[in-house]
């Protein structure tokens, strides 16, 4: 593998499960960091956070959103909903899928029409609020084939699952080295971290690498300290880009956003 120069070198840091419940904690975190000014964080929205945080009810949240997008931060939306109430699983292997390692795969068993329908919903809140999004992420990082259909039908330019991103347009799969934590409990906490640093050490000549936050972390004071560790030792040797400027700036995609339904 060819290595690339220290100065094209980039990681994305990508916020999940964006709702008003848990926009003060990353924004208490954020200003933790060494180099805040030089972030450029990526999203994730989540339109109405288990049907019980409605991001329209918070009008503050709304222009905190608007506010980021327009500092130059990245909104992707973050399916609806962010809660598997699909049907029930079929088979060992979708049941360990869908319930021992997540409950939060809102887009892992959806037919066509219902995924369609939720995606549609959230655009229109976009739309209402005048946010700009290119890129989908299902919840989990979970899609199955109809879904997946319903996502590329709606003009996004892109959709990430755990390891890759997809440029919707012509369906390539683009590598995307990731680390994440799981903070469920203590023992995971501890092995993720030693997990993580060994994937960094890894990825450590790979041209981009994301970096995927939780609000969960960040209750948590030995993940939230791995993560400004982290985060603060990349902005050192990497720029931080969104997903879609990075994307532009490797001609992977045009420089318009994708149509709203």
């Amino acid at each position: 593998m060819n290595r690339i120069p220290d100065t094209q070198r980039a990681f994305i840091l990508s916020l999940h499960d964006v709702a008003p419940h848990s926009w003060p904690l990353y924004q208490s975190f954020l200003r933790e960091l060494q180099r805040p000014a030089s972030l450029v964080s990526t999203l994730l929205v989540v339109p109405d956070f288990h049907r019980h945080d409605p991001a329209e009810r918070s009008p503050a949240f709304c222009r905190a959103m608007a506010e980021r997008q327009a500092a130059g931060d990245e909104l992707v939306l973050h399916g609806w909903s962010h809660s598997d109430d699909g049907p029930t699983p079929k088979g060992p292997r979708e049941w360990v899928r869908r319930r021992i390692l997540t409950h939060e795969g809102e887009f892992s068993a959806l037919n066509e029409a219902a995924a369609y329908a939720r995606i549609r919903d959230g655009l229109a809140l976009c739309r209402r609020q005048d946010w700009r999004v290119s890129g989908f992420v299902p919840p989990g990082w979970l899609s199955n084939e109809a879904s997946r259909r319903a996502i590329r039908d709606a003009g996004f330019d892109y959709r990430t699952d755990a390891g890759a991103l997809y440029r919707l347009a012509d369906g390539e799969r683009l590598p995307l080295p990731t680390v994440v934590m799981s903070s469920r409990s203590s023992w995971r906490r501890r092995w993720f971290e030693r997990l993580n640093q060994a994937r960094l050490r890894r990825f450590q000549h790979r041209p981009v690498i994301r970096l995927a936050l939780h609000p969960v972390d960040l209750r948590h004071p030995e993940s939230r300290a791995f993560w400004r560790r982290t985060i603060d030792a990349l902005s050192e040797q990497r720029r931080c880009v969104s997903k879609a400027q990075w994307l532009m700036e490797n001609e992977r995609l045009p420089a318009s956003g994708s149509e709203s339904l």
